[in-house]
């Protein structure tokens, strides 16, 4: 069983507790379902945008605890005032170390920054429970779906308002999500995740590899491996407008000082 069989496995135990627990019909009658959310999409291709969707994890299977000292209201707020376009909040504890109430927070304290829920969503459910916490848009990852729960997953997002990351990880992943016939209208965003999630070995040239078979009528997301403003630059030069960034920021004691420098470097970079 891989690390990703594990996490799902648990994760669908996890979802059933949760609903017997908040059934969906109370869900859906939070005033906060009724939010419209920031767009991702504009807020990354907005004219001056970094495109950075910086995120907040506290630890992850291969790399373990990266920081858990680190306090979700100031680190976000930082990730806002040093130029991240969007946020990423990990909601899954076991394995990851993260909580619903980082998202809360995160929301709370940054009220017009677009916000995705990062967890391993398998059941609508995680859908409604991200937009009663705040999130704007929500990860669909393909390695941990069939194309027809892609699909369930993307309409039901948009029937709720939230905008899609679809990550996928090599060109099998991506071609069977492209021959869904529905997506340009359920998923606005497609990431490409550097990290294998076979070997956890993480090479940018994967979204340097997939960049040209993702058609332009989505905004192309470069995810892992990222902490360079020169590999930023390459993988701007290739299509990319979007780039989450996590453990970069997060393995520092000062994550929003590192984004403000990548960022620095970044802008350095483009003026020469």
């Amino acid at each position: 069983m891989t690390i990703l069989d594990r996490i799902v496995e648990k994760k669908l135990t996890e979802v059933a507790q949760r609903k017997a627990t908040i059934p969906a019909q109370s869900l859906e009658k939070l005033p906060t379902i009724q939010r419209t959310v920031n767009s991702a999409r504009a807020a990354i291709q907005a004219a001056g945008s970094t495109g950075i969707i910086a995120e907040f994890k506290r630890k992850s299977p291969s790399k373990g605890v990266i920081n858990d000292s680190v306090d979700v209201i100031a680190t976000t707020q930082g990730y806002v005032k040093a130029g991240a376009a969007c946020l990423s909040v990990l909601t899954d504890e076991p394995f990851f170390g993260g909580k619903p109430d980082d998202l809360i927070k995160a929301r709370a304290a940054n009220p017009t920054t677009p916000v995705l829920r990062k967890d391993f969503i398998v059941d609508p459910y995680q859908l409604l429970e991200a937009k009663a916490w705040g999130a704007d848009l929500v990860l669909l990852i393909a390695a941990c779906l069939t194309p027809d729960q892609v699909k369930v997953l993307g309409m039901e997002a948009k029937r709720l308002g939230l905008e899609v990351l679809l990550e996928v990880h090599d060109e099998e992943e991506l071609d069977q999500c492209l021959a869904i016939e529905e997506l340009p209208q359920i998923v606005d965003l497609i990431g490409v995740n550097n990290r294998s999630l076979k070997t956890f070995v993480t090479s940018v040239e994967t979204s340097l590899r997939l960049a040209d078979r993702i058609p332009s009528a989505f905004v192309k997301v470069a995810e892992s491996g990222l902490s360079s403003a020169t590999t930023i630059q390459v993988l701007r030069d290739a299509g990319f407008e979007g780039f989450l960034i996590g453990e970069a920021f997060m393995k520092t004691s000062a994550p929003a000082e590192a984004l403000a420098a990548l960022v620095a470097d970044s802008l350095m970079q483009t003026s020469s």
